[in-house]
C-alpha cells in the first residue's frame, strides 16, 4: 500500500461531523496515520475541517496552487497538526480521495442477495447509481483532479485503481458467478464479463470527465442502460 494510502475516485458525499468518527477510524487502519490519531472529539473535528477546507480548495484552485498554509488559513489550527496527524499534503490529498472513495462505491454496488435472484433489477440498478454518482458535478471535478494526480504518483495511480474500478468489477464479477452457480447464467470468466458490463457507461464517462454537456434526456439515457443490459444478458444465456 502507497504511504500515504488512498483512493480517489470520487465522490461528492456532503460531509458533516457525524461523519467524522468513521473518518479517523479509517485514518487509524492506515499508514502514517495509525502512529497518532487524535484521542479527542475535539482533535477529530480539526481533522474533519482540515479535509473539509483541504478538498474544497483543491477542488477551486488545483492541488498544486493550494500550499499547507492556504488550507490552514482557510480552516484554521497549524501546519504542526497537520504535519503531526496527516504527515503532508500528499497524505492530507489522500485522506480525502480514500474517504470519498469509500462512500462513493460503497453505494454503488449493493449486495446481489438483497435483489432476491433478479441479475437484471441489480445490473441495471448498479449503472444507474454509477451513472448519477458520475453525473454529480463535484464528484467529476474531484475525477479530474485524481486524474491530474495520477501523472505524478505511479503508487496512487495504481493504489486507486485497485480500490475503485477493480473493487467494482471484482463485486460484479461475485455477483456474476453467484448467478452463474444458482442456474440464472452462463459465464465462463467473471472478470472479464464485468469489464465488459462497466464499458456500457464509457461513453457517458469520457463525456462526464472532458467537460462536454450529456445530450440525451434521462429517459434516453435509461432505454439505453436497459438495452445494454438486456443484451448483456442474452450473450450469458444457458444454451
Amino acid at each position: 500500500m502507497p504511504s500515504g494510502h488512498i483512493f480517489a475516485t470520487i465522490i461528492f458525499i456532503p460531509y458533516q461531523l457525524a461523519a467524522c468518527s468513521l473518518i479517523m477510524h479509517d485514518l487509524a487502519q492506515l499508514e502514517p496515520f495509525s502512529k497518532d490519531v487524535p484521542p479527542t472529539k475535539r482533535g477529530h473535528e480539526r481533522c474533519l475541517a482540515l479535509l473539509l477546507s483541504a478538498n474544497d480548495l483543491f477542488l477551486e484552485h488545483g492541488y498544486d496552487a493550494v500550499s499547507l498554509d492556504d488550507i490552514v488559513h482557510h480552516a484554521g489550527g497549524s501546519k504542526a497538526f497537520i504535519y503531526k496527524y496527516f504527515g503532508n499534503k500528499e497524505c492530507l490529498f489522500t485522506a480525502i480521495c480514500d474517504y470519498r472513495a469509500e462512500k462513493f462505491f460503497k453505494d454503488i454496488c449493493l449486495p446481489f442477495e438483497s435483489f432476491e435472484g433478479d441479475l437484471r433489477a441489480y445490473l441495471i440498478h448498479t449503472l444507474d447509481n454509477f451513472k448519477n454518482h458520475l453525473s454529480v458535478p463535484a464528484n467529476s471535478a474531484f475525477l479530474r483532479l485524481i486524474l491530474e494526480r495520477t501523472q505524478h504518483n505511479v503508487e496512487l495511480a495504481r493504489y486507486i485503481y485497485e480500490q475503485g474500478p477493480k473493487h467494482l468489477q471484482t463485486s460484479i464479477a461475485h455477483a456474476l458467478d453467484h448467478a452463474a452457480a444458482q442456474g440464472l447464467i452462463r459465464c465462463e470468466n467473471s472478470l472479464y464479463s464485468a469489464q465488459l458490463f462497466f464499458g456500457i457507461l464509457r461513453n457517458l464517462e469520457w463525456r462526464i470527465l472532458m467537460g462536454l454537456p450529456v445530450q440525451d434526456d434521462p429517459q434516453t439515457t435509461d432505454d439505453y442502460i436497459h438495452y445494454c443490459v438486456d443484451h448483456f444478458l442474452q450473450g450469458h444465456q444457458i444454451v
